[in-house]
C-alpha cells in the first residue's frame, strides 16, 4: 500500500499584515493544513494581531516557523509552487489550483506552496527558486485576490484528496398531519374574517383558496403550525401598555 503524501506546506513570503496571516491559518485549518512558515514578515514574529483573525485557528500560528529567506523556508521541499498571477519573465510550468492539487497527492516528498506580499506578490528571484507555477483562472478585468483567498483556494483544491468531515446532518422534523393544517388554516381566515380582510365580498373564495394553497405547500411541521398559532393569536391581541 503507498503512503499517502505529506500536506503541503504554506510559505508565506514577506508577509506586510499580521491580520492577513491570521486570516491564512484559519484558510489553512479549514481544510486540513496546519504547516504554516513565514518568510521575513514586515512586522516581525510571533505578532498578537495575527490572534483575532485567525478566529481559533491557534495551533498553526503558534506553529508556525520563522525564516529569513524563502530558500531556507523550503529547503526541505522537493517540489514548490510559486503562486503568481502572472510568470514574470520566469520560463516555468503552469499549472492551475486544480491540477497541482493532484501532483502534490501523488507526490512522495513534501511539496510547498509559496504566497507573496499581499501588495506586490512573489518577487521575480522568489518564482525562480520554484519549480511550478499556480494561476487561478480569474477575471481579467479584476484580477484581485487577497492573501487569505488565495490560500483558501489552493487549501480546498488539496482537501478534495483527503477525507475530511462534513457539517454534520440534522435532521428536519416530520411535516404535521394535515388535521393540524386545516386547524391553523381555519385560525387565519377566522381572525382574518374578524378583522375585515376578506373584501370585497365576492373575491372571498378565491382569497380563501390562495391562502390555502400558500399554506400547504411548505411542508409545515407540529412546532411550525404552533409557533403560527400563537403568532395569529397574538396579532390579534390588544397590544399591552408599556
Amino acid at each position: 500500500m503507498t503512503a499517502a503524501a505529506p500536506p503541503p506546506v504554506i510559505v508565506l513570503v514577506r508577509p506586510q499584515l499580521a491580520e492577513n496571516i491570521g486570516k491564512a491559518a484559519r484558510a489553512m485549518l479549514n481544510f486540513g493544513l496546519t504547516e504554516l512558515r513565514l518568510v521575513a514578515p514586515r512586522d516581525g514574529w510571533p505578532n498578537p494581531d495575527a490572534g483575532p483573525a485567525a478566529s481559533g485557528a491557534d495551533i498553526v500560528l503558534a506553529n508556525a516557523q520563522l525564516f529569513d529567506t524563502l530558500a531556507e523556508a523550503v529547503a526541505d521541499c522537493t517540489t514548490i509552487y510559486a503562486t503568481t498571477v502572472r510568470k514574470r519573465g520566469v520560463i516555468k510550468p503552469v499549472s492551475t489550483p486544480e491540477n497541482a492539487a493532484r501532483e502534490v497527492h501523488a507526490t512522495a516528498g513534501r511539496s510547498a506552496y509559496i504566497f507573496g506580499p499581499e501588495r506586490s506578490g512573489l518577487e521575480t528571484d522568489d518564482v525562480a527558486l520554484a519549480h511550478k507555477i499556480i494561476t487561478v483562472p480569474i477575471n481579467p478585468e479584476f484580477g484581485s485576490l487577497n492573501l487569505a483567498q488565495a490560500v483558501i483556494l489552493l487549501a480546498y483544491e488539496w482537501s478534495k484528496g483527503v477525507a475530511l468531515a462534513s457539517p454534520p446532518n440534522v435532521p428536519l422534523d416530520p411535516p404535521a398531519p394535515h388535521a393540524e393544517m386545516e386547524e391553523l388554516i381555519q385560525h387565519f381566515v377566522r381572525d382574518l374574517d374578524k378583522a375585515g380582510y376578506f373584501f370585497p365580498a365576492d373575491r372571498t373564495e378565491a382569497t380563501l383558496r390562495t391562502l390555502r394553497t400558500t399554506l400547504t405547500k411548505t411542508g409545515w411541521s407540529h412546532n411550525d403550525i404552533r409557533m403560527m398559532h400563537g403568532i395569529v393569536t397574538a396579532l390579534g391581541r390588544t397590544p399591552r401598555s408599556r
